[in-house]
């Protein structure tokens, strides 16, 4: 692509990935814009992050959150996420898990740069499982998906208390 404009979008009219076109305002569109912006303030954790393997777990997920984006702008196409992806977070989870004491109060964002960060991403991928669910409501979604953005707003939680717990 020589130019980043094409002006196809003028009209309030976007391609989903299959080159359908539909309305920008589609519950489609809205989640994986949705996902979009997790990868941005995911990016803004990266870039904070004080301990090297989150910044190598934030860009891994990063480049996941592409797949599902395309899960999501697919109609009808075989997901891209799958089971073991979901696993694979839940695995990351308990790893770092693992090096943090236990929860026993609720938690106030704010204690690093990185970790509100974090906390931010945590709730847009809420937002965007809830965007997932009442796509769902209209069209078919892979429920594979709807798992994952479960799983990773626990791995933003147990990536922001790492960032802000572990020195």
């Amino acid at each position: 692509m020589a130019k980043v404009y094409t002006r196809t979008g003028d009209k309030g009219k976007t391609s989903l990935y299959t080159g359908e076109r539909v309305s920008k305002g589609c519950q489609r569109v809205e989640t994986y814009g949705t996902i979009d912006e997790v990868d941005s303030v995911l990016g803004e954790a990266r870039a904070f992050a004080t301990h090297d393997n989150v910044k190598e777990t934030i860009y891994a997920l990063q480049k996941e959150l592409w797949l599902l984006m395309a899960d999501v702008a697919s109609v009808g196409k075989e997901a891209n996420i799958t089971p073991d992806h979901v696993t694979k977070l839940e695995q990351i989870i308990d790893t770092y898990t693992d090096e943090l004491a236990p929860l026993d109060h609720f938690l106030v964002p704010g204690d690093t740069q990185s970790a509100s960060f974090l906390d931010v991403a945590r709730t847009v991928v809420r937002r965007a499982e809830r965007d997932m669910w009442r796509l769902s409501e209209e069209e078919e979604v892979h429920e594979v998906d709807i798992r994952y953005l479960n799983r990773l707003s626990d791995l933003c939680f147990t990536l922001a208390r790492y960032e802000a717990e572990v020195k």
